[in-house]
């Protein structure tokens, strides 16, 4: 059989979360299917640059973008020149007047709750809701990253449960414990870190509550006068200024550091390195940078809402995300206590070992063979 996937989002680059998954996926696929034969749509400079070693796999130039009209009305006429038995939509966004056999990733419903500044108009919350509404309702199956994200579908959308399949994300093997102090320190001092700090990592948009991470750290500060720097990474988003706003107003801004973009190699040598890792989100599908905070020793304090409890369980210390006050206590609890600290690093090593990419690609082709009989 002939597997396609919509891999326009490929690598974690421009595409984080998304892309990420992609990636993962198919290097775990590639591997363990000995059958079946794959073609994978990529854009530029993903094809050019992606090389995948299986001669089963096929990759092909798309150029439709993302959430565009070329995305409905050319898109299918470039996958309609290739014959495949089943296509994977790893998003929402497929074209819907392709009607080949599918099945669909649905990684949240944040923009439900949180539609950002790309669908500001009336227009494009209802486009958003149509193409969402038809990907999920052509899917033979539709796959989830977490029973949270599944219940939040079937409360949106009136579907069959037992349409839906559940499959945990995994933790990239280059996230793991970096004990060397000469390596962190060295890109400690490349994003401008001195001594101890507390971590961040995300996108910079509303449902992330950075604002309120901020507004926290003021206040363990003022209150416990602790020496730590907090560190946020990720990209500024220009659409999104309140939190750098948030980061101006700060009387401690010298010591908040917005480092910009990380990429994999650096990433775990800052997990590694930070005293705490928050991730203080109103809403998450899966919440994969706990778990990565995890596997590199790095103990966890988390919302209290959406998916965070289901994955993390007793690992990590919750907060309420809308009150700074109590986000403050949590992180002054972890790093003014030693043993606690050490407790929450022993139950995040345990918790990761409920999630593998080797799992996720079994379970994926697990669902692409049921359909494919």
């Amino acid at each position: 059989m002939r597997i396609a996937i919509d891999a326009r989002m490929y690598g974690p680059e421009q595409f984080s979360g998304i892309g990420n998954y992609i990636k993962n996926l198919t290097d775990h696929l590639f591997k363990i299917d000995q059958e079946n034969e794959y073609v994978l749509f990529l854009k530029q400079p993903q094809f050019l640059i992606s090389n995948f070693e299986s001669p089963r796999v096929k990759k092909v130039l798309v150029t439709s973008k993302h959430y565009s009209y070329a995305e409905q009305f050319k898109l299918p006429f470039e996958f309609a020149r290739e014959k495949f038995d089943l296509i994977h939509y790893p998003h929402f966004n497929s074209p819907i007047f392709f009607n080949r056999p599918s099945v669909c990733t649905i990684h949240d419903t944040t923009p439900f709750y949180f539609p950002g500044h790309k669908m500001g108009s009336p227009f494009r919350r209802w486009a958003h809701r149509q193409v969402f509404n038809a990907t999920i309702r052509k899917a033979e199956k539709i796959i989830t990253i977490s029973e949270f994200t599944k219940q939040e579908i079937l409360k949106i959308f009136p579907i069959n449960p037992d349409k839906i399949s559940i499959t945990y994300e995994g933790v990239d093997d280059n996230f793991k414990i970096i004990e060397n102090s000469d390596i962190i320190n060295k890109i400690k001092g490349k994003f401008g870190i001195h001594g101890k700090y507390i971590f961040f990592v995300g996108v910079w948009r509303n449902h992330k509550n950075i604002e309120n991470l901020i507004r926290a750290f003021n206040l363990v500060k003022n209150k416990y006068k602790i020496e730590h720097q907090l560190v946020l990474g990720g990209r500024e988003d220009l659409h999104y200024t309140r939190v750098r706003e948030e980061i101006n107003n700060s009387p401690y801004k010298k010591d908040i550091i917005a480092t910009g973009y990380i990429d994999n190699n650096d990433l775990p040598i800052l997990y590694s390195g930070a005293d705490l890792f928050v991730i203080p989100s109103f809403i998450e599908g899966f919440g994969l940078i706990a778990i990565e905070a995890q596997n590199c020793g790095c103990p966890v304090i988390a919302s209290k809402t959406s998916c965070l409890p289901e994955i993390l369980q007793s690992s990590a210390l919750y907060f309420d995300p809308n009150k700074p006050e109590e986000i403050a206590e949590k992180i002054f609890q972890v790093v003014n206590d030693n043993s606690l600290r050490q407790s929450l690093i022993v139950e995040g090593g345990k918790n990761t070992k409920r999630f593998s990419w080797q799992k996720c690609a079994e379970e994926t082709l697990a669902i692409y063979k049921q359909i494919l009989k």
